[in-house]
């Protein structure tokens, strides 16, 4: 190529790149919206809320949290995807957001190409429990409970397709037993059945069960971790309670429209990081049975969900759930 078809073609690059440039320069300049796709009250709203004041002092600007629940995830997801790719619309990601493509057939995102993953903000596990009035201490008795009553028995859950959804249909698999799925907009309006009676059983996040289990108001019967939750060091494992090898858990992220410029990513990665290793909230994750796993980098955290989306399709054919 000629010098003079050189210059043209770097000065074209350097026109192209001149509003991105500036655009990363001059962000945070508005207030940023972070989209829950669940209802307020779940462990993904509380960690959002957790770390927003902080990220808005952090940034200069205020940190709104937008909560769009509906279809387990699916609606504030297609929200998230579809916004501007400037730095000022971030999304949380779930264990559910990688399920997706096992359970929809047709999904309006991709999730391996529709955003850019900044970084995992907390893992924890999930916890299987039961309203004071069914007569059951733990899984086993009610499993026998719900062989005895078969199809008598209701579960709650945050959503259809969502981790805790496929948790119990392994169960009950593995059990050979009968329960009827209700299925909630989020652990936080889930909640409010369970506690009520309206739904004898629950499997939810360790922060909207953990209060009412320390009152009396629900019985833990398992959690659903490799191991027991530090929070609830007297509940046994599900794989402790006769399901061999069972092990799910939850997690939550932080991740933007795809096409966000990598600069703003990066800054927000690493504040993030810094925020998730405060002493305040690394008290308060482990406090509703989490932790603080952040990503090294972004590209730790693309792995990690390069992960999951292989690991799930197997589980759901198991589980035996054809995608709707």
């Amino acid at each position: 190529m000629k010098p003079i078809r050189l210059l043209a073609a770097a000065a074209a690059l350097v026109s192209a790149l001149a509003p991105s440039v500036a655009m990363t320069q001059a962000w945070p300049t508005k207030p940023i919206r972070i989209i829950v796709p669940h209802a307020p009250g779940g462990v993904t709203d509380v960690v959002t809320r957790l770390l927003s004041q902080p990220l808005s002092e952090a940034l200069g600007q205020p940190v709104i949290v937008d909560n769009r629940p509906g279809a387990a995830g699916l609606l504030g997801t297609e929200i998230g995807a579809a916004a501007a790719p400037d730095g000022y619309t971030l999304l949380v990601f779930v264990d559910t957001n990688t399920i997706f493509p096992s359970t929809v057939k047709t999904l309006r995102h991709d999730p391996a190409k529709s955003f850019v993953p900044i970084t995992i903000l907390g893992r924890g596990s999930h916890v299987l429990v039961a309203h004071p009035s069914l007569p059951v201490a733990n899984l086993q008795e009610l499993i026998a409970y719900a062989r005895a009553h078969p199809k008598e028995v209701s579960y709650a859950s945050p959503g259809a397709g969502s981790p805790q959804h496929l948790g119990v249909e392994t169960i009950k698999g593995a059990a050979g037993v009968e329960m009827v799925h209700i299925p909630y907009k989020g652990g936080g309006q889930a909640i409010v059945d369970v506690v009520g009676g309206q739904v004898k059983v629950g499997i939810l996040g360790m922060a909207p069960a953990l209060p009412h289990i320390k009152t009396g108001k629900l019985k833990a019967l398992a959690v659903t971790g490799a191991t027991r939750a530090k929070v609830l060091p007297d509940t046994p494992t599900v794989a402790e309670s006769g399901i061999a090898g069972f092990a799910t858990g939850q997690w939550q992220g932080i991740v933007a429209p795809a096409g966000t410029p990598a600069a703003i990513v990066n800054r927000i990665h690493d504040e993030l990081v810094r925020i998730m290793k405060q002493p305040a909230i690394v008290e308060r994750l482990a406090a509703i049975g989490m932790d603080n796993s952040t990503s090294a980098t972004p590209a730790d955290y693309e792995r990690m969900l390069g992960e999951e989306l292989n690991r799930w399709p197997a589980i759901v054919k198991a589980a035996g759930i054809q995608p709707e």
